[in-house]
């Protein structure tokens, strides 16, 4: 009987930084490193090392570790991160991302209070776009709910695939939150789904961030897609590690997710004359 034969997949595993909260931006290339991640992907938020390009290239270089994306500062904590202005933050994520080689900008779509932002909000992106090699990927997001009452957060859409962008971004833990169909949702994408936040959810109405394997979102199946179909973009584990009660344990976790991971990507490649 022959055996068929495992491909060893393009896309590279990363941590995202903020998968080690509230430990800090040094110490994620330090456990990206010790792990074996293929990168990181800085979560650009409050914490002055994730604002200092020098800062992240010393780290890189330190740990030898690449920077594959940047996630553009546009939480509800960071509204004051670099700027209060939404397209000054894009600017500068984008500047970012160029001086340290990174290939994605990841970015949210606009809070709904954020109105001429968001009215211009899809023609900027594919503006910015046409003006650098770095992808400008879209990530999916989710309603508000509070006990019965639902509110609608994010403009022109949480769903980020009834507009035109050039790349997305999969949220697993987003798509938790939404209650949608996660593989629709990678179906509704196709050839534009340029990065993966990967992460389980439960459908709560929290954002949950799980280690994949520990929810009841498609992880493998997403993975094991992307993996058949020679999906080259970046995986990345975002991950929730706050309740850890340890350093060796929030590792473990990320360990976990990481081999999670690794293991999914391994599809079986197409056996000569079959």
């Amino acid at each position: 009987m022959v055996q068929p034969v495992v491909r060893v997949p393009e896309a590279k595993v990363a941590l995202s930084t903020a998968s080690v909260y509230p430990e800090s931006t040094a110490a994620a290339f330090e456990i990206a490193a010790r792990l074996g991640y293929d990168g990181v992907e800085v979560m650009v938020w409050t914490d002055p090392v994730s604002q200092d390009i020098d800062a992240l290239r010393r780290l890189s270089d330190y740990h030898g570790i690449p920077i594959l994306a940047v996630h553009a500062p546009c939480l509800l904590i960071t509204q004051r991160v670099w700027t209060t202005d939404p397209w000054t933050k894009l600017q500068r994520a984008r500047t970012a991302a160029e001086r340290l080689g990174a290939s994605t900008v990841v970015v949210h779509p606009p809070f709904r209070w954020q109105r001429q932002y968001a009215r211009d909000f899809v023609t900027g992106i594919h503006r910015m776009a046409d003006e650098t090699d770095v992808r400008f990927a879209v990530e999916n997001m989710y309603p508000w709910r509070y006990r019965d009452r639902e509110m609608l957060a994010y403009a022109p859409d949480w769903d980020v695939t009834n507009d035109d962008y050039r790349h997305f971004t999969i949220d697993l833990s987003h798509a938790a939150t939404a209650r949608t169909d996660a593989l629709r949702m990678l179906d509704r994408m196709g050839d534009s789904l340029g990065h993966v936040h990967l992460a389980d959810g439960k459908g709560s109405a929290k954002d949950e961030h799980l280690v994949p394997g520990r929810g009841a979102q498609p992880c493998a199946e997403v993975l094991e897609r992307l993996a058949a179909s020679g999906y080259d973009g970046h995986i990345v584990v975002e991950v929730n590690t706050r309740r850890a009660m340890s350093g060796a344990e929030r590792e473990a976790d990320l360990a976990e997710a990481l081999a999670f991971a690794r293991l999914h990507l391994a599809a079986p490649a197409e056996i000569p004359g079959r």
